[in-house]
């Protein structure tokens, strides 16, 4: 009698190959985990991790259904072996076929045989002959379905069906995990840049060419240079009086240019003392004067690739006039206490409120740096020669300030021609102020020409007298004597008004109809003669 002895593996070797498969299942689900955090495109990192998978034996196909946000439907979003025409086809609703089902019910969804069971659906087609079962396992956050995993699994697969829908599970987790990742930074990346355009386009609102307020001819004019000049890399001199808007245009010159993405840095000669100008245009290394405990980058040095605003160039000291101007015609410099040589590529605006060809005869200026500075000479007009932007000034600022302080108000006819009779000796900048400083003590409602009495200047007030309903302006000095009307009765609205218009009436007559020179005799402007002209009905 013959006995056999079977082949049966010990306990320990049973155990031993539990152990070692436990290892190779723990080896990969890392491997995946370090794919996964290896790069940032993470669909190209999903698609190698399910490649891995479909290496080791564990399945033949995968696919990754993310649900849709308006729709309880499972769209396609990574899988491997696929064409493009049948990823388009892998669509699924909540219910439908194995994947469907999987979602619907929140439970894994096991089909053994695809070859003949009817919820297979086979959308994504291509079944080969080693594909044999498929597996759906919903991944769940939150208690809600976001998506399905699935596999196509093979003959030759090691793991049983539990270990499968335990492997998707997990691999699922971890792929959702690097694409929610993904997906938080992407959406942080996106609300940076458009916080960052917001800040860029509220910081630059103001000073947009479109922006700036101004419809009379000599803004036309000073528009129409700007829109010639900005493109190019020239230097700009900007002329006018304080107030009317010379850094408002050196913006605009910068956001129309090709330099617009660089940096616009700006710099007030007269603001700084003449110890610390040199150092602020152009920089200091450590230890080049007393405090200097670390290098430091000038002007120029930051705004290389942008512009450079020199506003009060007229103020700089003629040591610093030299420097200027080498940097100018070789565009380099060297920080004070240095020797290296810095190489900068910046486009210079200058702007002053002085006289420089006055300056320049006296010997105050530098000839050679005047000529250097005025390649492209920018004159701002005052105020008081842009009669036809005043009133647009005014309702810009009001408008504004309201709705800054959260207050309703306008004015009357009579406040709003005391303020266009105004000279605004202070241009832009005092209007801006004044138009504040209503909004903040005037009370909502109608705004009266008496109400103006605590914002204009104590000056400019003692040229308007009080009538019995509100304060009318008087004419300006002049030689002419007053009309008997005046000498035998009270001040009437009527009376000032003739005065007014028999005043201004002389002085034309006496300067033969030019209205600048009638103007000038009566301390007016040319703006001002030209209204009360119209207001008048005065033929010329």
């Amino acid at each position: 009698m013959m006995t056999f002895e079977a082949n049966i593996p010990s306990r320990e070797e049973c155990q031993t190959c539990s152990l070692t498969f436990a290892y190779k299942e723990i080896n990969l689900l890392y491997e995946v985990a370090v794919m996964l955090t290896s790069t940032t495109d993470i669909h190209e990192s999903v698609e190698k991790a399910m490649r891995r998978l479909k290496q080791h034996g564990y399945l033949e196909r995968c696919a990754l259904f993310r649900k849709k946000e308006d729709a309880d439907e499972l769209e396609l979003l990574i899988s491997i072996d696929l064409e493009p025409y049948q990823k388009k086809m892998a669509i699924y609703r909540f219910g439908e076929g194995a994947t469907g089902l999987a979602a619907k019910s929140r439970e894994p969804i096991v089909i053994e045989n695809i070859h003949n069971n009817i919820n297979y659906l086979n959308k994504m087609g291509n079944i080969s002959t080693q594909m044999v079962s498929y597996v759906a396992v919903p991944l769940l956050q939150d208690e809600e379905v976001i998506g399905v995993i699935s596999a196509n699994i093979g003959k030759s697969s090691p793991l049983n069906f539990d270990e499968i829908v335990r492997m998707l599970t997990i691999v699922g987790s971890l792929f959702v995990g690097a694409l929610k990742v993904q997906q938080t930074i992407t959406q942080e990346k996106e609300s940076l840049s458009e916080l960052k355009t917001y800040y860029k386009e509220e910081m630059q609102k103001d000073y947009k060419f479109e922006n700036i307020v101004g419809r009379s001819t000599r803004m036309q004019q000073v528009f129409s240079m700007i829109n010639t000049v900005a493109p190019t890399d020239a230097t700009i001199l900007i002329r006018g009086e304080t107030g009317t808007g010379k850094e408002l245009i050196a913006t605009a010159i910068h956001n129309l240019s090709r330099r617009q993405n660089g940096p616009f840095i700006k710099l007030n000669c007269a603001a700084i003392s003449e110890t610390l100008l040199e150092s602020e245009l152009f920089g200091h290394e450590k230890g080049a004067f007393t405090d200097a405990r670390e290098m430091r980058k000038g002007r120029f040095e930051l705004a290389d690739g942008g512009t450079l605003f020199l506003d009060e160039i007229g103020d700089i000291t003629p040591s610093l006039q030299v420097k200027l101007l080498r940097i100018l015609q070789e565009q380099e410099f060297e920080r004070v206490g240095g020797t290296k040589t810095i190489k900068t590529n910046v486009r210079l605006v200058a702007a002053t409120n002085r006289n420089l060809e006055e300056m320049v005869r006296k010997g105050e200026f530098r000839e050679d740096l005047f000529y250097r500075l005025n390649v492209i000479p920018i004159n701002l007009p005052p105020l008081r020669e842009r009669y036809e932007d005043v009133k647009l000034l005014i309702e810009h600022y009001l408008h504004r300030f309201m709705k800054e302080h959260r207050k309703m108000m306008h004015f009357t006819k009579a406040a709003m021609e005391l303020l266009l009779d105004y000279p605004w000796p202070g241009n832009i900048r005092e209007l801006q102020n004044t138009m504040e400083r209503i909004v903040l003590i005037c009370p909502d409602g109608e705004i009266q020409p008496e109400m103006l009495s605590h914002v204009l200047p104590f000056n400019y007030q003692k040229l308007y007298m009080q009538s019995d309903d509100h304060a009318m302006p008087m004419a300006p000095s002049s030689t002419q004597p007053a009309p008997k009307e005046l000498a035998n009765g009270p001040i009437t609205k009527k009376t000032l008004q003739e005065l007014e218009r028999e005043s201004i009436i002389q002085a034309l007559m006496d300067s033969h109809g030019i209205q600048t020179k009638a103007a000038r005799s009566l301390g007016m402007t040319a703006r001002q003669i030209g209204y009360k002209i119209k207001q008048y009905g005065i033929e010329i």
